[in-house]
């Protein structure tokens, strides 16, 4: 914009408020009453966001989420930590006949068992951790002790002790690594849940802007219809003073008084309105009941050049929309490797080491002990699935190439969309200025109307005329600004990022983007 242009448009924006000066106090404000009350809220876009902000209960509701989820991470990163557990028996009791191998008669006969056992075992589990990277093996310290005693059938009591040490290591192969995978998709659910609250608050401040610009176009148009009064106010009197001049032109007052009438009925009006708005913004946003909201409806109309590239890459960056795709797309990929392993070649091998004794007596059970080691290998090889496990596998691969597929449409879709919206901006703007350049050739043409009217050059029709003609320019000034307003909120929720003030959208509340995750 060159210096000539930036020249006309502050005195445009000073003549357009110089034209609203007849206008009374703030709108919304009330003369003030003898009674001390609560100070009244001036609303502006700042302070009304910090009031949705606050008092929202969509935004509660989302911490309360985050906060769950960020519970579920630590849960699922304790079990990366060692945990100790007693297993208790306490007791086993049999007093029952069944079936047994007998050998030395060679057959099987009933037997008759009455039994009582006591057992409990220690044990102390760690999960195995190399270099960071849990392993999806474990290492388990343990303790068995227990107590049993028995009665034959001649009556006698055999009772018996034992007692065992051992170290226990396990490790699952060819299977789908269960600790890392449930840590991974917890923490990309706090990320996700993070991502939803920062959308959430934009979607809010979103919301709080238009509804503030709502009620700012209602305090202008009462601002508007205020000059349109006091601009008859001034053509009755010169009219009155034709009139009391010239009796033939007494017709001329009646008309004057209509058309006053009439402005004064859609002042009062607007007076009700922003009455009605504000009630239903002290609900919304939770604004204080017992003040009186006011607002000062001023027109800033400062260019904002933005840049198309600049923009397109705030919305790539700043914006969750690609992120979250990208935690579907982790998570689809999780999906395939849980798939690969069900129905798959499965083996689970352990091996322990230790030292034991069993006794009669408990105090000989850490007397001469033995030493105990064993070493399993257990595999489970599917031979024929009629290709089950195939067909679930292409069908978890067929979702990750789908989120992928999302992933490039969403690129595409948010360049058009900035582009589009960019232009928009651009268009509004200009129109914007030049409207208000009009505004001020309208308000120049009624003064002059006027002051023609007075000396008689000019009908009362013509002079009414030009005062409407005023009042539809100043009306659709406003309109045109409220476009540009609206178009940059548009521009500001698809990019995160305020470009009147050059910085990014959560920066200028206070709100930090960085996910933070629990120790």
């Amino acid at each position: 914009m060159t210096g000539r242009l930036q020249t006309r448009v502050t005195r445009t924006v000073a003549a357009a408020l110089a034209a609203c000066s007849f206008a009374a106090p703030a709108a919304g404000q009330d003369p003030p009453s003898p009674a001390a009350g609560p100070p009244p809220i001036e609303l502006t876009l700042n302070r009304m966001v910090d009031f949705a902000l606050e008092s929202s209960f969509r935004i509660q509701q989302v911490n309360l989420s985050i906060e769950r989820t960020r519970l579920r991470l630590r849960a699922q990163r304790a079990r990366l930590k060692s945990r100790v557990d007693l297993e208790l028996r306490a007791p086993t009791l049999r007093e029952q006949s069944e079936p047994r191998f007998d050998p030395q008669i060679g057959a099987t006969r009933t037997f008759r068992e009455n039994s009582q056992r006591y057992q409990g075992e220690l044990s102390i589990r760690q999960p195995v951790v190399l270099f960071g990277y849990p392993t999806n093996g474990t290492i388990s310290l343990n303790n068995r002790v227990h107590r049993f005693e028995e009665e034959d059938a001649t009556g006698d009591i055999r009772t018996e002790y034992f007692n065992e040490y051992f170290v226990r290591y396990t490790q699952p192969l060819f299977q789908p690594n269960e600790l890392k995978n449930d840590i991974e998709g917890a923490e990309l659910d706090l990320e996700d849940s993070e991502l939803d609250f920062y959308a959430d608050v934009v979607d809010l401040i979103d919301e709080a802007s238009s509804a503030y610009f709502d009620l700012f176009r209602t305090a202008y148009q009462q601002q508007i219809r205020s000059t349109h009064v006091a601009r008859l106010e001034q053509a009755l009197r010169v009219a009155q003073e034709r009139a009391a001049a010239d009796s033939s032109a007494a017709l001329e007052v009646d008309q004057v008084n209509v058309e006053l009438a009439n402005a004064r009925e859609q002042l009062q009006q607007s007076l009700n309105r922003f009455r009605l708005e504000t009630a239903v913004l002290r609900t919304e946003f939770n604004l204080p009941q017992d003040a009186d909201v006011t607002l000062q409806p001023v027109i800033e109309l400062d260019p904002v050049p933005i840049d198309v590239e600049r923009a397109t890459e705030f919305a790539l960056e700043l914006t969750p929309r690609l992120r979250r795709l990208d935690i579907q797309l982790r998570e689809s990929e999780i999906g395939v490797e849980n798939t690969k392993g069900r129905g798959g070649i499965q083996v689970d091998f352990s091996v322990s080491y230790g030292t034991e004794k069993r006794d009669a007596v408990f105090g000989g059970l850490w007397q001469d002990t033995d030493n105990s080691f064993s070493l399993d290998l257990e595999a489970n090889i599917p031979i024929w699935d009629w290709g089950e496990r195939s067909a679930r596998i292409q069908a978890s691969e067929v979702g990750v190439r789908q989120t992928r597929l999302r992933i490039d449409q969403a690129r595409l879709d948010i360049r058009t969309d900035i582009e589009n919206e960019v232009r928009n901006v651009d268009e509004f703007q200009s129109r914007a200025l030049t409207m208000q350049e009009t505004l001020t050739l309208a308000s120049s043409i009624s003064q002059q109307s006027l002051e023609r009217y007075e000396a008689g050059e000019l009908s009362v029709l013509d002079l009414l005329q030009s005062v409407r003609r005023e009042f539809d320019t100043a009306n659709t000034s406003l309109e045109t600004y409220l476009g540009w307003r609206r178009a940059l909120l548009r521009l500001q929720e698809l990019t995160f990022y305020d470009f009147e003030r050059g910085m990014p959208l959560l920066d200028r509340y206070g709100i930090d983007f960085e996910a933070t995750e629990p120790q």
